[in-house]
């Protein structure tokens, strides 16, 4: 290696440098310059003529029918295809590219290919990567791989902590890597400068690739296994009939297909818009940029990948010479107009020297000898983010058998093998081995696709990628999007708001902020949750008395981001046919009237007779809704609950997969769900895709319809009570029902629909989602503010007080209560969770059996006990699983002796020890303001010497001593299987009637 006089960093003149490279790129590289900016652009490298690409069917027709067609024959198209082929499927696969394979984003990636990424999901997909270009080595094929290593390098405490915990989270995520100090950075990297450094973490299997070469070879492999190759090949029209994808329009003709892949990377956005109806794929290109040196002398060719997120750069040996980029805090959106070019010989941009100065500068004071290295080329290739910087996978939403893999965001090369194959898998298998659902298209909604979004949101995407990402992250753009109508007092009482699915909620309340900080308009300031520490945050003391309103006064919160959807049944009944069934049911029910008044002999016959007659018409008025319960039906083979409840009760239930695990986890009511903000895409498609094909089920997404504000603490029953007429005691309306009334004059059993001050209409639920006392209400949107307005007025009497997002987060997780896209996945079960007391499996189902001549004798209805099978999504695999035992078990941790002041705090993925051998990984914390400290939820296995997960009982949970890692330190804590009884000044007996987890608890 070449080792610069000086190992430390040095002031440098930056502008004599610009003069120096200026020269050297003339007096090399022939590139004319004119006032400091080059006159050429960067092209592809000549390399790629040379190699041999697939087979083209260049003079053949496309055939007229297949099974799969694949649209883009880069690396991650070429994976796709070649996971078909091991599964069978390889000569029912077409691949397609508008040009030659590998010459759209393929050949200019750098190349890097590491194992660390955000989330578990992500780093299994990219392990999976680099053991398939392994093998692939090991087969002969030339893949360019070489494991140089990586090293990261911290230039603040912060940074430091980041390694720290990823050091932490190695052990579970199976990374060999060790912290070093700055001198042993130097010792892997002598090209380094390291005076300015706190550390590095060193990750010794990551490595680099060649993509250009990785997807050759796996186009060679798949056409030997059968796929057909058309290169110069361009999709116009994706086809579909009932919303499944039919066939394929291209410039040379059409085929029949039953699938499609997009996966035309940085034009996938486009390729979705040619069907009808759009598949949504957002992603927006950026300018990137990669800087090429002239050939090093003495460089070595195992020199380590080397990150300085600190300093967004990067840099690796590349045939003896330097490639170096990076990723800007700022980036410059390109092609800002939607008009993408047709090929990727003119998608290439001239280089701006301006915008590129701010990574050149951190490169040459992290690598002073580039300062006298000469330089090739600087290259300007535009790669697409997505607007959360995730890679895009899955099923579309709007059309069946439509996939996408996509948004890889220039590390297409580490993601191409994992992604592969979990899209093979979701084609032929209907499921994949990894959780997904982070990564799943369904995530976003059609706001995510608008092209304005887009050009502002990528703007900051790029810089996540090596940007400093404390806990609970918020964007700065693309905000103000979806509002309830009670966004303007809320942002006046102080609100600081995080964004969920592009809806503002509040994330706490400062008070006093707002009070005199109007602005010139008259508004107030709008402010956006911030963190900006691993330590206590600096919301802290504010979400300490919002917690505590909740638990000892009134907290009010707007839940009005819920997704909220009513499932109906539709019928074509003909009119006539609706008048005779309503001639029916009155004379019924004048008949039932005339016994009730020959039975009338004393009150407590009467009453009977009043409530079974009142059974008796919600079971005909069911029927006329559901025509033979269709909705009930639909729901209970969906559900892993037994959903079939009287009207006014609410269920909660998960919908799970066919391996049992959590696609959904909703409450029910009347066939109202109520499901978390980021499902509202994901749920509706999981449910449509199992509607009765006869349309007699369809489903209304209402969540814009309805402001939904939770009022929660033991004082809500007496501040509701003042506003409305209706009866709220326990009998009357008990915790966790949907109100319903049962009119005694008409005979008639409603849907409850409160009155709040002035205000109808309103729907109530007796529930809070933290386990709290209190309702929710669901408004309609013009008389939100009215209700508000009347809350707030009449609660200040009970010291009501607006509490945010992460005041309930800190009770829900001091309760035990799992939420599903944090601690519920697609791969974790009810039985894991401690939920087997919700799937119906488990449970004796009893059956409402009327026999309407016995009925209007005895004026009575009588339950038939049955093990009746009911059929649900996921039972065989839960079945299994119940008569195995789990492989892990969910449960609270209570830390023991951290300091919340000056200790780091935990934020999810914690290792989790038990007598000092690792068990498993937190998922979702917080700070219990009732402990007094940091509680964390996750779930613990009982690993072998092999590290094979076998049984876990109860037993084995309990015993032994636990201690999670926090950034390298290990706390100690304290175990929980069961929601805890929190402590109170306003003890009822309601808040434990209803417990989140483990029905033993429950039996108390």
């Amino acid at each position: 290696m070449i080792k610069p006089s000086v190992g430390v960093a040095r002031k440098i003149d930056f502008s004599l440098f610009s003069k120096l490279w200026t020269i050297r790129l003339e007096s090399h590289c022939g590139i004319l310059f004119k006032d400091g900016r080059p006159l050429s652009t960067s092209s592809a490298p000549a390399y790629m003529s040379s190699l041999e690409t697939s087979s083209t069917l260049d003079n053949e027709s496309l055939p007229d029918k297949t099974k799969v067609v694949i649209c883009g024959g880069g690396v991650v198209g070429a994976s796709v295809a070649y996971h078909l082929t091991q599964l069978g499927w390889g000569p029912h696969t077409v691949l397609l590219d508008q040009g030659r394979c590998g010459e759209g984003t393929t050949w200019h990636l750098s190349g890097l290919v590491g194992a660390f990424k955000p989330s578990l999901s992500q780093v299994k997909l990219a392990q999976y990567s680099i053991q398939l270009y392994k093998d692939m080595e090991a087969q002969g094929l030339d893949t360019g791989w070489k494991q140089c290593g990586s090293l990261c390098v911290a230039r603040t405490k912060d940074r430091l902590t980041v390694f720290k915990r990823m050091k932490a989270q190695a052990v579970s995520w199976n990374i060999d890597c060790e912290l070093v100090t700055p001198l042993e950075a130097l010792d892997l990297c002598p090209l380094i400068a390291v005076s300015d450094l706190q550390g590095g973490l060193w990750i010794p299997g990551d490595g680099v690739a060649d993509p250009y070469k990785i997807c050759s070879a796996l186009i060679s492999q798949v056409k030997l296994a059968g796929v057909r190759v058309y290169e110069n090949c361009a999709v116009h029209q994706v086809h579909n009939k009932d919303c499944k994808v039919t066939g394929v329009d291209t410039s040379r003709g059409s085929i029949e297909c039953n699938f499609f892949v997009n996966c035309a990377g940085f034009w996938a956005r486009q390729v979705g818009k040619m069907s009808e109806p759009f598949v949504k794929v957002p992603l927006h290109a950026v300018e990137h940029y990669y800087l090429h040196t002239k050939p090093i002398a003495g460089l070595d060719p195992m020199t380590p990948v080397v990150r300085d997120q600190d300093g967004h750069i990067y840099f690796r040996e590349k045939e003896g010479c330097l490639l170096v980029g990076g990723f800007e805090p700022r980036a410059k959106p390109a092609f800002e107009d939607g008009d993408l070019p047709n090929c990727s010989t003119s998608r290439l941009l001239p280089e701006d020297w301006d915008h590129f100065h701010v990574l050149l500068e951190q490169m040459l004071l992290r690598v002073p000898v580039l300062g006298s290295a000469t330089l090739d080329q600087l290259c300007n290739g535009p790669e697409a983010f997505s607007p959360d910087c995730k890679w895009i996978v899955g099923e579309s939403p709007e059309i069946q058998n439509y996939f996408v893999a996509a948004g890889m965001k220039t590390v297409g090369i580490s993601a191409a093998g994992g992604v592969g194959k979990a899209t093979a898998d979701l084609i032929v298998n209907g499921c994949s081995p990894y959780d997904l659902h982070e990564l799943d298209i369904s995530r976003f909604l059609g706001l995510h696709n608008n092209r304005k979004f887009l050009r502002d949101r990528v703007r900051e995407v790029p810089g996540m990628h090596y940007g400093l990402i404390y806990p609970f992250h918020e964007f700065e753009t693309g905000r103000n999007i979806r509002m309830s109508p009670i966004y303007p007092k809320l942002r006046a009482a102080g609100a600081v708001f995080g964004q969920v699915m592009g809806y503002e909620r509040p994330s706490w309340f400062d008070p006093k902020f707002n009070e005199d900080s109007r602005l010139d308009n008259g508004y107030h300031p709008y402010r956006i949750a911030y963190t900006k520490t691993f330590g206590q945050p600096p919301w802290f003391d504010y979400v300490k008395d919002e917690y505590s309103a909740c638990r000892e006064a009134i907290g009010l919160s707007d839940y009005s981001s819920f997704t909220k959807i009513d499932i109906l049944s539709f019928h074509p009944y003909s009119s006539l046919l609706i008048i005779i069934i309503i001639i029916i049911i009155i004379i019924i029910i004048i008949i039932i009237i005339i016994i009730i008044n020959n039975n009338n002999n004393n009150n407590n016959n009467n009453n009977n007779s009043l409530k079974s007659m009142a059974r008796f018409v919600l079971c005909f008025r069911s029927g006329l809704q559901s025509k033979g319960r269709e909705v009930v039906d639909c729901l209970q083979y969906l559900c892993s609950n037994d959903v079939d409840i009287p009207l006014g009760g609410i269920i909660h239930t998960g919908m799970q997969n066919k391996l049992g695990g959590y696609e959904n986890d909703c409450s029910l009511s009347s066939y109202m769900m109520i499901a978390p903000t980021i499902q509202q895409t994901r749920c509706k498609v999981w449910i449509q895709k199992h509607l009765p094909a006869d349309g007699s089920v369809t489903l209304s997404d209402v969540t814009s319809m309805y402001t939904a504000i939770c009022i929660m603490g033991p004082f809500t029953r007496n501040l509701l009570s003042e506003l409305t007429d209706t009866d709220l005691s326990p009998r009357s309306f008990p915790f966790f029902t949907f109100k319903l009334r049962m009119n005694s004059n008409t005979f008639c059993l409603d849907l409850k629909e409160l009155d709040v001050g002035l205000a109808n209409g309103i729907r109530a639920m007796n529930l809070t989602h933290t386990g709290e006392l209190g309702y929710v209400l669901y408004i309609p949107n013009e008389l939100a503010l009215h209700v508000y307005t009347q809350l707030i007025e009449a609660g200040k009497k009970y010291g009501i007080r607006h509490a945010g997002y992460y005041a309930m987060r800190a009770i829900r997780v001091e309760r035990f209560y799992a939420f599903w896209g944090q601690d519920l996945d697609t791969t974790t079960t009810p039985l894991e969770c401690g939920r087997s007391w919700r799937v119906k499996i488990v449970k004796y189902m009893y059956v409402l059996m009327l026999d309407i001549s016995w009925l209007i004798i005895n004026m009575n209805c009588f339950p038939i006990a049955t093990q009746k099978g009911k059929h649900f999504i996921g039972q065989e695999a839960l079945e299994k699983q119940r008569s195995e035992g789990v492989k892990r078990m969910y449960v609270q941790l209570v830390l023991n002796d951290h300091d919340p002041e000056f200790d780091v705090w935990p934020c999810g993925n914690e290792p989790i020890y038990k007598d000092g051998q690792y068990v498993g990984l937190t998922t979702t914390t917080a700070y219990g303001f009732t402990f007094k400290k940091q509680v964390c939820l996750g779930f613990v296995k009982n690993l072998d010497s092999e590290g094979q997960a076998q049984e876990v009982t109860t037993e084995f949970v309990l015993s032994g001593n636990y201690e999670v890692d926090i950034a390298g330190v290990r706390y100690s804590a304290k175990v929980n299987l069961h929601s805890p009884n929190l402590p109170t000044q306003y003890p009822d007996k309601e808040r434990g009637a209803y417990l989140a987890t483990r029905e033993e608890q429950v039996a108390r």
